[in-house]
């Protein structure tokens, strides 16, 4: 097939209903669980596989949790919902805003903050970003950017002990987050359905432990772009179909690109499709509106987060094998 915008087109049918089918395989045969639990944070992917989900198991097995915290924006609550009064699901809210306070993620990523302005703390708000890829080679060097309470922005380099201290701080939010799952999850003997798409999959955009924790992936094999295209055969609300992809973990509103991505997600998944099938920069190029070069770096930063996220995706290491794989347990 010669490479175009149209590479990651599929029948949303067809998928829809080899995803359903294999969730119900997996929850009601494989795990032995009565229903699912999933975190719903208002964007597109927890909304297609909460609808995904519904159509494999029924309304009534699905169980939707919203986490807010203190840096959570009020639209991912409002989304949130909609999309459970849309799908007809049970919803609980659970505040993780005191855990968060009691474990320090607040006190810590304020600590972290004044190592870079040591002005900052009550009434301030930050985000950290990556310079752009596309103008000339970067490191992965991120920049922390403030704003005051008088609304003043500030903007400096991160040295590598408060960026890994304000991140590690940060990590805390997913990590309470899927606590919370598990504790209904195991009430209910529910299953807890992670929500990646393939590009946070493969390029490890997920905390170990953390979001990346799940006993099922649907959407996993997915590029964010066919998952947009599947919200809108599964009739999730437009409202949501229209939101940009956020992090909505910091204070400030930061997109997926600024903090992560080189670009947005649908020129990514072209790349990260080239990427896959060996598609050369000259011929990708013309695709997604870059230079070869430009391109070429993005594929070397793919490359990169591959080898720094192996780690995310490593299980526990054993000194040997535990089970004999031909025993079945």
């Amino acid at each position: 097939m010669t490479f175009s915008s149209k590479v990651l087109e599929q029948n949303r049918d067809v998928e829809m209903n080899r995803i359903s089918e294999w969730l119900k395989a997996q929850v009601m045969g494989s795990l032995k669980k009565r229903g699912v639990v999933i975190g719903l944070s208002g964007g597109i992917d927890s909304s297609v596989c909460a609808a995904l989900a519904v159509k494999a198991l029924g309304k009534d097995r699905v169980l939707g949790l919203f986490m807010p915290e203190k840096h959570s924006a009020d639209e991912s609550l409002e989304l949130g919902q909609l999309l459970a009064d849309a799908l007809g699901i049970e919803a609980v809210t659970e505040n993780i805003a005191a855990a968060l306070e009691g474990a320090g993620c607040y006190a810590r990523q304020e600590q972290a903050c004044r190592m870079v302005f040591p002005e900052y703390g009550p009434g301030w708000k930050c985000k950290i970003t990556l310079p752009s890829l596309l103008e000339s080679e970067r490191l992965n060097v991120f920049q922390l950017t403030v704003q005051s309470p008088s609304g003043e922005m500030k903007t400096s380099r991160m040295p590598l002990q408060g960026y890994l201290q304000i991140v590690a701080a940060t990590n805390f939010k997913q990590r309470v987050r899927k606590m919370v799952e598990y504790y209904h999850s195991d009430r209910l003997n529910y299953a807890v359905i992670g929500t990646p798409n393939r590009l946070e999959y493969d390029q490890g955009f997920f905390v170990k432990q953390g979001d990346g924790a799940a006993d099922l992936k649907p959407i996993a094999h997915l590029y964010k772009t066919q998952v947009y295209a599947l919200a809108e055969t599964l009739g999730v609300p437009a409202e949501i179909r229209r939101r940009p992809p956020t992090t909505d973990t910091y204070s400030m509103p930061q997109t997926q690109e600024e903090f992560y991505f080189a670009l947005p997600y649908d020129r990514m998944d072209l790349c990260l499709y080239a990427v896959n099938h060996q598609v050369p920069a000259e011929e990708v190029a013309s695709v997604v509106d870059l230079q070869p070069a430009q391109v070429e770096r993005v594929f070397k930063d793919i490359a990169a987060k591959r080898r720094a996220t192996r780690y995310g995706h490593l299980p526990p290491i054993l000194v040997e094998p535990i089970f004999n794989e031909t025993i079945s347990l």
